[in-house]
């Protein structure tokens, strides 16, 4: 049976607001819980007109509060912009109140543009390898409180949370075995290093006491319709926004899919277009099913994130539960 999570950006569109975003993500939760989603993360972006969730430790409280069997987490607390000891009190404080249904992921990406990265590590180390290796290794060492610890997350001695690794890279698929910590791999950023890296992964593993085996999650891009040219139709914005970024241009809320049927590329811009969404699992029912079947064999991951850009929130729920019902449909 394929386990199935949700990556939630709480998506800001043109004509809409912050507010109304985070109320969508709230009002997603519940249905998630309901259509058999087995966990529900949050990101975490700052100074980006586009995204909502910058804030994960808020808005897991409240998507805990708002459910009541699913985990819930981030995808990811970005780690250099934040004091290990805070990371993990926070946490620590939500893990105790919810029980074996908090996940800590964390990352090394600085999930902004560099400027607003010096503003939110004044008070951090600094965003080198090493340096965020040892965040790592000390958040997890703040999370598994020892007699005689100099400083104590004193929330987390009443229950922590599961800790994840966040990565695209083989580096990072290797660091997280060593950790013996379970490995999140963002496909949805760099769909090729996903054989390799999950490979460096399980080579690297040692086993840990809350992870005595190797553990993986996939996140991928996914939208389904029922018809392979509404799911067409829907991921428009999603095309705007590669397009934007090779441009190297991002400075407002997603185009709703109306506004993005308008645009025209040039034949150049098309063929560039078709390379970089390739990897985005765009269709019917039959037709996802079979890509994410493949992609799931290819990579051996445990677990499948799917991150879905859908404009409308009922036609969000929607893609959520045809994906629901296609992957449950495919297993025996």
């Amino acid at each position: 049976m394929t386990i199935l999570s949700i990556l939630d950006t709480a998506p800001v569109w043109q004509g809409s607001s912050p507010s109304r975003a985070l109320r969508e993500t709230l009002r997603t939760a519940p249905e998630a819980e309901r259509m058999g989603y087995h966990r529900y993360w949050v990101a975490e972006h700052h100074n980006a007109p586009f995204i909502a969730s910058c804030a994960p430790p808020v808005l897991v409280a409240l998507l805990a509060a708002a459910t009541s069997r699913m985990r819930v987490g981030s995808g990811g607390v970005m780690l250099p912009n934040h004091p290990p000891l805070v990371v993990a009190e926070q946490f620590g404080t939500l893990a105790t109140l919810h029980p074996d249904r908090v996940d800590l992921g964390v990352g090394r990406s600085p999930g902004t543009d560099m400027s607003t990265a010096r503003a939110l590590r004044r008070v951090s180390s600094p965003p080198g390898s090493e340096a965020y290796r040892e965040q790592v290794r000390e958040l997890v060492a703040l999370l598994s409180p020892q007699p005689g610890d100099p400083v104590v997350a004193v929330p987390a001695a009443g229950g922590a949370p599961d800790v994840w690794l966040l990565g695209s890279s083989v580096e990072n698929g290797r660091f997280a075995g060593e950790l013996g910590l379970p490995f999140a791999f963002a496909h949805h950023i760099r769909p090729r290093n996903a054989e390799p890296a999950l490979r460096a992964y399980r080579d690297a593993f040692r086993p840990s006491a809350a992870f005595p085996e190797p553990r993986t999650l996939l996140a991928a891009s996914v939208i389904v319709a029922d018809s392979a040219e509404r799911a067409e139709w829907l991921a428009g914005p999603s095309k705007v926004i590669v397009a934007q970024s090779l441009r190297g241009v991002r400075n407002g809320p997603n185009v709703t899919p109306e506004d993005a049927a308008k645009l025209h590329w040039t034949a150049e811009e098309d063929a560039v277009l078709r390379e970089r969404m390739a990897h985005h699992v765009v269709g019917d029912p039959e037709t996802v099913r079979e890509r994410l079947g493949e992609l799931l064999a290819g990579t051996d991951a445990d677990e499948l994130m799917v991150l879905t850009l859908v404009h409308d929130l009922d036609e969000r729920l929607r893609s959520y539960e045809l994906l629901a019902k296609a992957m449950s449909a495919g297993n025996p």
